[in-house]
């Protein structure tokens, strides 16, 4: 909730802060050209071209990146819940005491999973409960380990542990997936182009007597907006973007093991 909030007032400062540049940069561009109306705006359309081009690249290239890590992050839910799906159907190798065991751990390891997202943004409960998981994690490879010895099973062997393994692997893949962002810089950057964008609009804005509104607020509207989708979109489990949906898949698993 806090996120959404300092998410919104972002946006919402960074749209004032557009209109009110557009209005500077508009004045500063009527007070030039009433002391040199010929020369107010000699040469600059190629230095407006090259800040509104730049900021362009700069918002296709975030949006871009901030939408591949958002597919990347749906993808490894699947991948987890394929990953936990195979490994649980592997246990049938095993025999039943040990079978059973292994099941009743896979049971607290998938609520455990599903908990450490569900408890976002609430960060340190999130670590708490991924520390929940990891520790179960070594209890089911333990025991894993200790039932095919016990069963003295080679294909056990070969087909369960690596199976967990694979499990396991997931979890840190996607652990580090929630933490690839771009450079705080780049946000910062993006952000200081569009308001330095909005001055120079405004500027050439000044031929006009009165600066058209509604051309104002779309302009600052729409950048300001497109921004706040690319941070929400780098952060889909605390904004209006989301990805909880695909987590139905990991839930459904869950019930397929009762």
């Amino acid at each position: 909730m806090k996120y959404t909030l300092y998410a919104l007032l972002l946006t919402l400062g960074l749209f004032l802060g557009m209109m009110l540049l557009l209005e500077v940069g508009r004045r500063v561009g009527i007070r030039r050209r009433a002391k040199d109306a010929e020369g107010a705006s000699e040469g600059l359309g190629t230095l407006d071209g090259a800040v509104f081009a730049l900021l362009g690249l700069l918002i296709a290239f975030t949006f871009s990146g901030a939408a591949s890590r958002f597919d990347t992050r749906r993808h490894l839910i699947v991948e987890e819940t394929n990953d936990i799906g195979t490994a649980y159907l592997r246990l049938d190798l095993l025999p039943a005491g040990p079978r059973s065991t292994l099941q009743e751990s896979f049971r607290h390891y998938v609520d455990s999973r599903l908990e450490v997202y569900r408890k976002l943004p609430d960060m340190e409960a999130a670590k708490q409960e991924l520390a929940r998981s990891t520790k179960l994690q070594g209890q089911i490879w333990e025991q894993a380990v200790a039932a095919c010895r016990e069963a003295n099973y080679q294909p056990a062997t070969m087909l369960l542990l690596p199976a967990l393994n694979a499990m396991i692997d997931i979890t840190t893949t996607r652990t580090m997936a929630t933490k690839m962002h771009p450079p705080a810089v780049i946000f910062v950057m993006l952000c200081g182009i569009a308001l330095a964008a909005s001055l120079l609009a405004g500027y050439g804005m000044a031929g006009a007597k009165l600066g058209s509104r509604v051309h104002k607020i779309v302009f600052a509207a729409t950048l300001a907006i497109s921004i706040y989708v690319i941070i929400d979109l780098e952060f889909p489990r605390l904004g209006f973007v989301r990805v909880d949906t695909f987590d139905q898949a990991l839930v459904e698993l869950r019930e397929s093991m009762k």
